[in-house]
């Protein structure tokens, strides 16, 4: 992909850094010519989110897909108690979105936050919709990445299921060797489906 062009200049390593994480997420999935991957790549925005700040809010028609460049968002369904259910969290080169809102075309269930100083690459369903028309390459990638996800709800569904606390803590280090570092035990334990007493507890007697 070295003659893309760039919108501002190509030496720029930021514009280098979102080519690279866009091309790192497809190319398991599709191979777009140059031409075919600038067009993809020109339809994406460039979204930044402080730590707290929302991407998507329960209630809001989710309209976009977002490829995270840098940061980490956590997605999240609010009770009405005021207690939070952690439901996913989202890494550099994870797709972000939430796909019953967006497929639908209906408000949002869940919350989508940035729980660090984040970097999205966010393309509209609009566009998207229009593309899949344009390059049935588009489409497959939509579609395999909305199978991913999919997939991911039913394995998290079954593990919450048939998995202890200590096997699904140890799945999760395994999926996010990083996320000790950079997420807040409150929101591990309340994904894991446990008290942060009880995950301080599993931690210690995996690590001590």
């Amino acid at each position: 992909m070295s003659k893309l062009r760039a919108k501002t200049n190509p030496a720029n390593n930021s514009f280098m850094d979102k080519i690279s994480t866009l091309l790192r997420s497809i190319e398991p999935i599709i191979s777009l010519t140059e031409e075919e991957f600038q067009v993809f790549f020109d339809l994406f925005e460039v979204k930044t989110l402080g730590k707290n700040e929302f991407l998507l809010e329960e209630g809001q028609i989710c309209n976009f897909i977002g490829l995270v460049n840098h940061g980490v968002l956590i997605y999240y369904k609010s009770l009405y108690n005021g207690n939070e259910i952690t439901i996913d969290f989202a890494f550099e080169g994870d797709w972000v979105t939430s796909n019953e809102s967006r497929l639908s075309n209906s408000p949002s269930l869940i919350n989508i936050k940035a729980i660090e100083n984040s970097e999205l690459l966010v393309i509209k369903q609009q566009t998207l919709s229009d593309l899949y028309i344009k390059n049935p390459k588009i489409e497959r990638l939509g579609r395999v990445l909305t199978e991913q996800a999919f997939l991911k709800i039913i394995r998290q569904s079954v593990d919450l299921q048939v998995l202890t606390a200590t096997e699904r803590y140890e799945n999760l280090l395994r999926q996010f060797p990083e996320i000790l570092q950079r997420v807040q035990l409150y929101h591990i334990a309340n994904f894991l489906g446990i008290a942060p007493q009880s995950l301080s507890r599993i931690r210690k007697e995996l690590f001590d």
